[in-house]
C-alpha cells in the first residue's frame, strides 16, 4: 500500500504542478509529500522531477513512470468501484478548440458527468494542437486533418470555412468579387499563427492563398466575431461560430463561390491500450451526441452564442 500511496502523491504532483500545491490537493503536510517522493525516486533508482520551490517539471524517467502510475490507479479505482462498467471513476483530462469547446463540447461533458458523479473533468480549451501525451490529456477534440497518425481518432463530422461581414460593412464598403480583392478591404486576422496571415480559396479547381490586411488581429475569435458584428471588417470563421448569426441576418456570407476543403472534426486518444472506463465512457459518449450537435451548429440551430465572450463581465 505505500507504493500505491507513492504513486498517488507523484501523480497528483505533476497534474497539479507542484509540491505545495500537491500536498493541499491532498490534504497532509508539505513534509509528507516531500518524503513520499524522495522515498519513491530512492527506491526506483531515478530522479523523476526536477523542482523548484514553485514549480516541478518532469524528467523522461518521471514521464514514463507518470503514464504507468496513471494506468494502475485507474484499474485501482475501477477495481475498488466493483465493476469497470458499473461506476467508473477518477479524472479525465479534455481539450478542445474554445468556441468549439465552449458551444459543444461543455455541454455534452455536463450532462455526461449528470450520470457519472464518480468522474471529474478537467477540460482546456485551446486555439492551439496541444500534444495529447506530453501534456497528459487523455481525451482532445480536433477541427482539420491529424498529422499525429499514432492518435487514435474518430470522426464525428465536418466544418467549413466561412467568410462573412455586418450588413453596415457592406454598405460603406461593398462586396469583393473574387478572392484578390480582399487586397483592398479590412480583413479581421487571427493571430495564432506565426507570419502573415493568408487566406486559402479555391478558384478554378485550384488552392490560391490571398494574403490579408486590417486593422485588428486577435487570439480569440469569439473576439474577432464580436469586432465583426461592428462592422470593423470581414471575417474569417469556421461554419459552426457564425450559423445563427447568417441564419438571422446579423452577418452576411462573403466569397461563397470559392469555398476551402471542408475540414474533419475528430475524437483523439493518444491509445487504446489498457483505457480506463471512464475513458472510454467519455468517449462513447462523444461520438454519439457531438455529430448531431455539431450539424445543429451548422445549421444555426444551436443556442450557444459565443460572440458575447467579449462583453465585459467585471
Amino acid at each position: 500500500m505505500d507504493r500505491v500511496r507513492e504513486m498517488e502523491v507523484f501523480v497528483r504532483i505533476v497534474d497539479c504542478g507542484s509540491l505545495t500545491r500537491a500536498a493541499e490537493a491532498l490534504d497532509v503536510s508539505l513534509p509528507t509529500v516531500v518524503r513520499l517522493l524522495a522515498g519513491l525516486e530512492k527506491r526506483l533508482g531515478a530522479r523523476l522531477l526536477q523542482r523548484t520551490t514553485r514549480r516541478a517539471a518532469l524528467t523522461s524517467e518521471g514521464a514514463e513512470f507518470y503514464e504507468r502510475s496513471r494506468r494502475i490507479l485507474a484499474d485501482i479505482e475501477e477495481a475498488e468501484a466493483g465493476s469497470n462498467a458499473a461506476a467508473p471513476r477518477g479524472l479525465l483530462r479534455v481539450t478542445a478548440p474554445a468556441l468549439l469547446g465552449r458551444m459543444l463540447v461543455q455541454p455534452l461533458i455536463l450532462e455526461f458527468l449528470e450520470s457519472h458523479p464518480g468522474i471529474t473533468v478537467d477540460l482546456i480549451l485551446l486555439d492551439r494542437t496541444a500534444d495529447l501525451v506530453s501534456e497528459r490529456l487523455d481525451v482532445g477534440v480536433r477541427i482539420g486533418h491529424l498529422a499525429d497518425s499514432s492518435l487514435v481518432a474518430h470522426r464525428v463530422g465536418d466544418v467549413r470555412v466561412v467568410l462573412c461581414a455586418a450588413p453596415q460593412y457592406v454598405a460603406r464598403h461593398g462586396l469583393p468579387a473574387r478572392p484578390q480583392d480582399l487586397r483592398n478591404h479590412r480583413c479581421l486576422r487571427f493571430s495564432g499563427f506565426a507570419g502573415p496571415v493568408e487566406w486559402n480559396f479555391i478558384v478554378g479547381g485550384k488552392k490560391v492563398k490571398v494574403p490579408v490586411f486590417g486593422p485588428l488581429l486577435a487570439n480569440q475569435n469569439a473576439a474577432l466575431i464580436d469586432a465583426c458584428l461592428q462592422g470593423a471588417g470581414i471575417g474569417r470563421f469556421l461554419s459552426y461560430q457564425v450559423a445563427t448569426l447568417i441564419a438571422s441576418g446579423r452577418l452576411v456570407p462573403v466569397l461563397t463561390r470559392f469555398p476551402e476543403p471542408q475540414r474533419p472534426v475528430s475524437i483523439v486518444m493518444p491509445s487504446t491500450r489498457l483505457l480506463p472506463a471512464r475513458t472510454r465512457r467519455l468517449v462513447d459518449w462523444l461520438r454519439a451526441q457531438l455529430p448531431s450537435r455539431l450539424t445543429a451548429a451548422i445549421a444555426g440551430r444551436s443556442r450557444a452564442q459565443p460572440w458575447r465572450e467579449s462583453t465585459p463581465a467585471g
